[in-house]
């Protein structure tokens, strides 16, 4: 079958990290995978979660909002104020967002400080949420330097950097990384975040309306791991670029 961007079956969409998009932010990128592109923001709060302070529980705390502004779509998506709730979809997003930035983050060598990270889709085809936790990863990277060169933290608080990719079953064959019309087809349709290390951070996977044996769930691992090992060389890549530039 032909792919978006004339690409094989274990390629990626072509990917690009904007930096500096947001100048408020500590830390901010402009991720784009193929036409998917979310802006990925990196914000430092001097104070953490009441929750914390009450159980007096050391160090500081990450979190994470996801959005898709109205515009992101073919057809317009309702905001979510305007309806006064946040969608299941919404939800689940953000919170694997969080749970994954969390798991490869030192809240304790952060400091008694909160890190927002706000990952709001400009425009969707496919893949947003590991657009946005690639990208998050690269904003938190961002956020951490500049506390170190501001004298608040001693050492980076990011244990070492993640990404993720999709995968899916569309048509009997294993596809990486894949965009909407190929989304929508899939029979199959799995979503995984994996460390520098090579360890697993969250793997989604489930048939739709359908199963699958091992064979395909190693397959698309295996497809799912090369993905992210260039994800990785491409952040790497920005973030030496942002290193040898001069500061303001």
């Amino acid at each position: 079958m032909e792919r978006s961007f004339g690409r094989a079956a274990d390629a990626l969409r072509p990917v690009t990290f904007e930096q500096g998009i947001a100048p408020h932010a500590a830390g901010s990128v402009l991720v784009s995978f193929g036409n998917t592109k979310v802006v990925c923001a990196a914000t430092i709060d001097e104070a953490v979660p009441r929750w914390m302070q009450v159980q007096r529980v050391p160090g500081g705390w990450l979190t994470a909002e996801y959005s898709m502004l109205p515009y992101a779509t073919l057809d317009r998506k309702q905001r979510d104020i305007s309806r006064g709730k946040l969608d299941g979809r919404t939800t689940e997003i953000q919170r694997l967002i969080g749970r994954a930035l969390r798991a490869v983050v030192d809240l304790e060598k952060l400091g008694p400080r909160t890190l927002w990270v706000d990952c709001d889709v400009l425009q969707a085809d496919g893949g947003t949420r590991t657009a946005a936790i690639t990208g998050a990863c690269v904003a938190v990277d961002l956020a951490c330097r500049k506390l170190m060169a501001e004298g608040k933290i001693k050492e980076t608080a990011l244990k070492e950097r993640m990404a993720a990719v999709s995968v899916g079953v569309v048509g009997g064959e294993v596809l990486l990384d894949l965009d909407y019309l190929e989304d929508k087809d899939a029979t199959v349709d799995l979503n995984l975040v994996m460390t520098q290390g090579g360890e697993f951070v969250e793997v989604q996977g489930s048939g739709e309306e359908a199963t699958f044996g091992e064979e395909a769930l190693f397959e698309m691992l295996r497809a799912g791991r090369a993905g992210i090992e260039s994800l990785l060389a491409l952040q790497e890549r920005a973030l030496t670029v942002s290193a040898s530039q001069p500061r303001p």
